[in-house]
């Protein structure tokens, strides 16, 4: 799920370099947690959260082919 949320977010960005993911366990349950360069913040959540909701929408649905659940958090 990390490659997924990564490849996305470093297609999205004007500093590929500066975006890390990684996968940590918050209240029993899996979070991706996407860090991006502070000036790419709005590309990659979108206007009205558009694009945040599509990437989270991704990882749900690739997510449940393995029966499993991730959240995904974006942060600074």
């Amino acid at each position: 799920m990390e490659e997924l949320v990564k490849s996305i977010a470093m297609s999205l960005v004007d500093d590929p370099d500066a975006v890390s993911v990684a996968t940590v366990e918050k209240d029993g349950e899996q979070v991706i947690e996407l860090r991006v360069a502070e000036g790419d913040m709005g590309k990659v959540i979108g206007k009205q959260g558009r694009i945040a909701k599509a990437i989270r929408m991704l990882v749900k649905a690739a997510a449940s082919k393995e029966n499993k659940y991730y959240a995904v958090e974006i942060l600074q």
